[in-house]
């Protein structure tokens, strides 16, 4: 069904009102503060008087930002429980000339959140979808973590599990890059834990809490001194981990590597071996795979057998 434009489309910036013109027809990826009310961008103002309608994960989180700063947009709740039915009303407004901004209950749209199934949508329907940068709790915390920038993963929210978390750590082991988390304060000692555990207690981290917020906290230490400053007490708010690439591990020579692959084959099978040398040099087991292959065949045409 559509719906008449809602009146009036003005803002406030200072108790002043702002009149906003109608929002182009289209998807609107908004950004909206994390913490702090004042953080958010004139343009996202703008944005979210114009619209003709606001898609939000939680209607009362963003009632908030709009009751102080005036704006009476429509709000329509899209979450991830609610996506699959939502979805399809939204891309009929869309199909109809609908101005839609999608906001997520913090920072930026699509970090964790189901946003980017619409976004692709929307582009598959042929409709235009814009971002509107503005306030990252990532890129908040990478700021103020004092730890390298150059090159960093996301890796969102550990799975809850403590098999499959520990499993996801140790995929995550040998990146070499920055790795920002995000979690929860209940969950958050079993994660250090974890990760000292998995990534070594003497990683250099940064935990960054209620960012923006009357309470903020930037907490820096190695892995094992956050696991045990938060195991008694379980800290409130929203926590994200950043945590130091791994030591840089020296590449192995080619003799370096064949001394190691001769020793580890005297010993155990060839898989087995292929395994224990590429953990030890950080090599890829492919790599490591075909220089056995070429031991093992060196060996044979020497008439030796197995490479000793």
């Amino acid at each position: 069904m559509n719906q008449l434009p809602h009146q009036p489309r003005r803002y406030l910036v200072g108790g002043h009102p702002v009149e906003a013109p109608p929002l182009a027809p289209g998807l609107h990826i908004v950004a909206t503060p994390i913490g702090n009310l004042g953080d958010v961008t004139l343009r996202a103002l703008e944005a979210l008087a114009g619209a003709d309608l606001i898609a939000c994960e939680d209607t009362r989180v963003t009632r908030k930002l709009l009751d102080r700063y005036g704006i009476t947009s429509p709000l329509t709740p899209y979450h991830e429980h609610n996506a699959a039915k939502a979805r399809p009303v939204l891309l009929r407004r869309l199909a109809e000339g609908a101005a839609i901004a999608l906001v997520s209950d913090a920072g930026t749209p699509l970090v964790s959140d189901p946003g980017f199934k619409l976004v692709r949508a929307a582009q598959d329907a042929g409709h235009a979808v814009t971002a509107l940068p503005g306030a990252s709790a990532l890129l908040a915390a990478l700021s103020v973590a004092g730890l390298p920038t150059d090159r960093f993963l996301f890796a969102g929210f550990l799975p809850p599990k403590d098999a499959a978390r520990r499993a996801h750590i140790a995929e995550l082991a040998r990146i070499p890059a920055t790795l920002v988390l995000f979690e929860s304060g209940p969950r958050l000692a079993a994660t250090l834990n974890d990760l000292a555990a998995g990534l070594g207690a003497a990683r250099e981290a940064a935990l960054c809490r209620e960012l923006t917020k009357l309470h903020e906290e930037v907490r820096r230490g190695d892995l094992a001194t956050l696991a045990q400053a938060y195991r008694a007490e379980a800290p409130r708010g929203e926590i994200v981990l950043v945590i130091a690439p791994p030591p840089a591990v020296q590449r192995a020579t080619a003799a370096e590597t064949e001394t190691l692959l001769r020793q580890a084959l005297a010993r155990v099978s060839l898989k087995d071996a292929v395994g224990e040398v590429a953990d030890a040099t950080g090599l890829p087991r492919r790599e490591i795979y075909q220089r056995a292959l070429a031991l093992a065949k060196t060996a044979k045409d020497a008439g030796h057998g197995a490479p000793p």
